[in-house]
């Protein structure tokens, strides 16, 4: 016997009395649509495609187009079957699931006429979902507190914030007054230190251009004086021929000077005049000749030959005067020359290359093309006869003062200044931070400045609030920055609960990063989860106080933990 109509009426179903809802209804009909369901006259499809006998009614065959005369059979594709659950939640299943082996009501009601041994497991299922909701309703409570918690210390902040915008403000003000007073005074003390330097100035000017005209007649009386020894036969003009009589110019010192070692210095050319020469020659071969002649005395009437060639090396006397050279093997430490320290460095340095290159440690042409000819100020070092220290320019005491005055004046405006300038970067931030939507009642403001973290099995996230998001692989190299704090991105009924970081590092052959955030209610400030569900688009999940709303009252006995179950 099967019960299909109820409630204050009584069916035996295998011997056991079941009492029923009080509403006549067909099985798998919501209490909601009973009304639709009058069994005294026929029965409207819900869609209004037909009308058909009430005896139709679940009767396992589809005769309305939405299926709605088949609320309790799986004879309609598009059906619903409504489970009534008592002591839980109901549910609406599709009309296939009915009679089809597996329990999907836990009241078992689908599976009325299968072989499947389904029980009523609702008021199990009830009190778990009941205590969790409970659960659940506590900490949403808890959180709800919170909430208020931060809203009120984001208050106070924003109040703290506004007065020291004020406080920032009137000191400003003050800093600029100051700030301006000090330049006044730089410019009174400036003006009479430019008069007394002036005077200085132009004393300056005029020993600098004696100086250097003096070191350019100095230089020009060097040049000729060169020119009129190097020029043997007295014609004014010098010739490759009178270079290789120079053993100055053996630049490889192989004991002759070629005729390309000649041009060399004769910039390629068979002969120079002496105007050329001072322009062009002279600052080619200015280096080597002055090396020389440091070296070596240079003849005033006929030199012997032995005067215009480097000192024997020690330990060369009784061998033959081609050979000696070649087989001695000199130490690595230098020698006395009886000369300058200078060049005895240097003579030292070119007879052991003498050496290596006569053992045939180097060729030829690389002897050449290494040879490095001094720059002409590195000669003019070498050695230095007198140092040249800077001197602090030293005035006379009245001078003094005034320009003692003048940096002092200088300093205290650079101070006032930069004080200036840090009270309006100070005002700047905070004003900016003013400006930023912390929520309607700035709950979200006590997470400005925090940041959070959340790791998986490769990265490090970090989220931080208003500022930024970071994306950092655990092996340690770099950051990736995911985005920066853009706006809420929430449903028009609660924007705050999603963020939007946008404009991060740009992915390889793709899109600018960017990262989306989903904010639940939960009693820590936390993030959960993070993934990318598109390429270079990251979702971060998050939970706070600041999104928990106050808790519905909750009533109701054990059938109804929701105040209200329907049937």
């Amino acid at each position: 016997m099967k019960c299909i109509l109820a409630l204050s009426m009584l069916c035996l179903v295998s011997g056991a009395v079941v009492k029923a809802a009080e509403v006549l209804r067909p099985r798998g009909v919501a209490l909601s649509k009973a009304s639709f369901y009058d069994p005294t006259r026929d029965f409207n499809c819900l869609d209004g495609s037909g009308t058909i006998p009430f005896t139709y009614v679940n009767d396992d065959y589809c005769d309305c187009q939405d299926g709605s005369d088949e609320p309790g059979t799986s004879a309609c594709p598009n059906g619903f079957f409504h489970c009534t659950n008592v002591g839980h939640s109901p549910l609406n299943i599709p009309s296939s699931r009915v009679n089809d082996g597996v329990c999907d009501c836990c009241d078992a009601s689908d599976e009325y006429a299968s072989v499947s041994n389904c029980v009523d497991t609702c008021r199990e299922l009830g009190r778990a979902a009941r205590e969790e909701a409970a659960k659940q309703q506590e900490e949403r409570l808890k959180g709800f507190q919170m909430r208020q918690s931060m809203i009120e210390e984001g208050r106070k902040r924003k109040k703290e914030a506004e007065v020291k915008m004020d406080e920032l403000k009137k000191e400003k003000e003050e800093a600029e007054a100051m700030r301006n007073e000090k330049e006044e005074i730089k410019k009174i003390a400036e003006e009479p230190e430019k008069e007394a330097l002036e005077k200085y100035n132009t004393i300056e000017q005029e020993r600098k251009a004696k100086a250097e005209e003096e070191q350019k007649a100095k230089e020009d009386a060097e040049a000729r004086e060169a020119f009129s020894h190097l020029d043997n036969d007295g014609d004014g003009i010098l010739t490759v021929a009178e270079l290789q009589s120079r053993q100055t110019f053996d630049t490889n010192r192989d004991g002759e000077v070629t005729a390309e070692e000649a041009k060399f210095y004769l910039r390629q050319e068979e002969s120079m005049d002496l105007e050329t020469f001072l322009v062009s020659g002279w600052p080619m071969m200015r280096p080597t000749y002055k090396m020389d002649q440091r070296m070596f005395v240079p003849p005033t009437t006929e030199a012997p030959a032995e005067a215009l060639t480097p000192p024997p090396v020690p330990g060369s006397e009784g061998k033959d005067e081609q050979q000696g050279e070649e087989d001695e093997h000199f130490d690595d430490e230098d020698f006395d020359t009886g000369l300058d320290p200078e060049i005895s460095r240097y003579v030292n340095s070119r007879a052991n290359w003498e050496l290596m290159s006569d053992e045939g440690d180097m060729e030829d042409d690389d002897v050449i093309e290494d040879y490095d000819i001094p720059e002409d100020d590195d000669v003019e070092d070498i050695p230095k006869e007198e140092e040249e220290e800077e001197v602090e320019q030293k005035y006379d005491e009245e001078t003094q003062k005034l320009v003692d005055a003048a940096n002092k004046a200088r300093e205290d405006f650079d101070e006032a200044d930069r004080r200036v300038r840090d009270l309006t970067r100070e005002l700047r931030s905070l004003e900016e931070t003013q400006e930023k939507d912390y929520g309607p009642e700035e709950e979200f403001r006590v997470m400005d400045g925090n940041c959070y973290e959340y790791t998986d099995r490769e990265y490090t996230y970090r989220l931080c609030p208003f500022d930024k998001a970071i994306q950092k692989p655990k092996s340690g190299h770099g950051e990736i920055r995911l985005g920066q704090w853009g706006e809420w991105t929430g449903p028009e009924d609660y924007k705050y609960s999603r963020m939007k970081y946008t404009n991060g590092q740009t992915c390889w052959n793709g899109p600018a990063r960017s990262a989306d955030v989903h904010i639940y209610c939960g009693v820590d400030t936390k993030l959960t989860g993070v993934t990318e569900p598109n390429r270079c688009e990251y979702l971060f999940e998050m939970t706070t106080p600041a999104v928990c709303t106050k808790p519905d009252d909750v009533s109701g006995d054990e059938s109804t933990p929701h105040g209200h179950t329907e049937l």
